[in-house]
């Protein structure tokens, strides 16, 4: 079911909104029903595997630089 919502915006943003509407070729009644789904979202958050977790910082002390790394590769596949 379909209600109407009235908003009080600046005259400034009210125009901005609709050039955007127009320059996306959809009504301005869609853009923000589409915003108000982007808010209300719930965010999912990536769960980290624990062997991926256990990895995270093993580096820090390392002293490897990026040229290491690509001498590591020419190594490998040249």
């Amino acid at each position: 079911m379909q209600s109407k919502l009235t908003l009080r915006l600046e005259d400034d943003v009210i125009k901005q909104a609709k050039i955007y509407a127009k320059a996306h070729q959809t009504s301005l009644s869609k853009v923000v029903a589409d915003y108000f789904q982007v808010l209300t979202m719930e965010k999912k958050t990536s769960v980290i595997p624990p062997i991926t977790r256990s990895l995270v910082g093993v580096l820090n002390d390392a002293d490897i630089d990026l040229d290491d790394y690509k001498q590591h590769l020419e190594k490998k596949y040249l």
